[in-house]
């Protein structure tokens, strides 16, 4: 094979069900042969084969500060030299729930876990055992993680795959999950107005990024809030995505929506294994060793991974870190659209922080029924054309893309320019 990258693929195939360790890495998609990268460098990565791409994926957002930023690799380096872990407590695991609990007002208690699936199945756990409840609401299209009663119409790789549910879910578990749909109000209320003293929590991606990006109606926040607090249920915002990744104080600064309970990731690992979930103090302290809700794991808190994240979380509280990533993000989706139009292409593209969504339709959608109205073909043309040209974006039209603050003016202008050859071409 003339591809490394093929190579690879091809060998892993024979050891790992799909090739992957994850599934929307596959390819499947969009088609073609996945990247196996081998290095990254600011907003750079490199594949097997050597090539160069400026990178929109960042690791599905953690590389909010690039790849390997020196403070964020020495700070890594000197947790390890002290040791890889210890399965007990360290003065690092205090220094980061002080500075949750600091940054994020919403967060009276929190407990560090590993992954945002870990987070997100533990807090709604957490929910049932404070309410003595058993029912949760999510919306279509939203991911929340793996565990079971999550996994209903799920968005992120099971959208992708056009299943969005998941084989070895019992309907028993399944059967406790309310599926509405995201910013419908009305769809909230009717079913508050039904069940509400059935509901242990609702969990919401503030912003979602699973079915591409989808704002959130002011409305339909301001309706969930309310509606938790008159039916005693526990508001859970995910923003294991957002979370430092749209503002300092996530979504929830953002919008000014105040959670019972929130669940963090990606940006507060620094690209390593962390996630945290936290919130009201009644709630967290029917935790495990306080309460009946048990909790545990044997990495929680791991050293270099903390590390990790409280190098990158200092960098990011930098003075007007996140108005420079708002703009750059911006002009890159500004000029996207512009580059469509002036090509006549259906497109359209919208930002939020250090994230943004690229739609093959007129108008950004804003629920899961309008991101299946996007022409999907389109979108597969157009990231095989980009990453032919070194422009490395997310392989599934139902993901969300990612700036970091290592990429500049000309990254940008570049990988516009790019589109706008690509659209001429159409």
């Amino acid at each position: 094979m003339s591809s490394r990258n093929e190579y690879l693929f091809e060998q892993s195939q024979h050891v790992i069900p799909g090739g992957v360790n994850s599934p929307v890495r596959a390819f499947k998609s969009v088609g073609g042969t996945p990247l196996f990268f081998k290095r990254g460098q600011g907003a750079y990565v490199w594949d097997a084969d050597d090539k160069r791409y400026i990178d929109y994926v960042g690791s599905w957002g953690p590389m909010i500060v690039g790849h390997c930023h020196p403070a964020v690799v020495t700070a890594v380096q000197d947790a390890a030299a002290q040791g890889l872990g210890f399965g007990a407590p360290t003065a690092a695991e205090l220094e980061m729930a002080e500075l949750l609990c600091k940054l994020l007002p919403s967060i009276e208690m929190v407990r560090l876990v590993s992954s945002g699936t870990e987070a997100t199945m533990t807090a709604i756990r957490l929910a049932r055992g404070f309410t003595g409840r058993s029912r949760i609401i999510k919306f279509e299209g939203c991911y929340h993680g793996h565990s079971d009663g999550l996994l209903v119409k799920a968005g992120s790789g099971a959208l992708t795959f056009g299943q969005p549910s998941s084989s070895g879910v019992p309907a028993e578990i399944a059967a406790l999950t309310t599926v509405l749909d995201y910013n419908d109000v009305a769809g909230l209320e009717r079913t508050f107005s039904a069940i509400g003293n059935e509901i242990a929590a609702v969990i919401v991606e503030p912003v979602a990024g699973n079915m591409n990006l989808i704002i959130p109606k002011r409305e339909f926040l301001d309706a969930l809030r309310a509606l938790c607090t008159k039916h005693g249920a526990v508001l859970i915002l995910d923003e294991v995505m957002t979370g430092f990744r749209v503002s300092l104080q996530g979504a929830q600064g953002h919008y000014g929506i105040k959670p019972d309970l929130v669940t963090l990731g990606k940006v507060m690992g620094g690209g390593l294994p962390a996630a945290a979930f936290g919130g009201r103090r009644d709630i967290m302290q029917c935790l495990a060793p306080l309460g009946a809700v048990y909790q545990a794991g044997t990495l929680s808190g791991n050293p270099v991974a903390v590390a990790a994240g409280l190098a990158t979380l200092e960098l990011v509280q930098q003075p007007d870190f996140y108005e420079h990533l708002s703009v750059l993000t911006r002009q890159l989706t500004e000029g996207l659209e512009q580059a469509a139009k002036q090509h006549g292409v259906d497109f359209s593209a919208q930002s939020i922080g250090g994230m943004f969504g690229l739609y093959f339709r007129a108008t950004p959608p804003t629920s899961y029924a309008e991101v299946m109205t996007c022409d999907k073909e389109a979108f597969n043309r157009f990231f095989h054309a980009m990453l032919d040209e070194g422009i490395y974006m997310a392989p599934s039209a139902f993901e969300a893309g990612f700036v970091s603050s290592a990429h500049t003016y000309a990254d940008i202008a570049q990988t516009i320019a790019t589109a706008s050859k690509i659209f001429a071409a159409w």
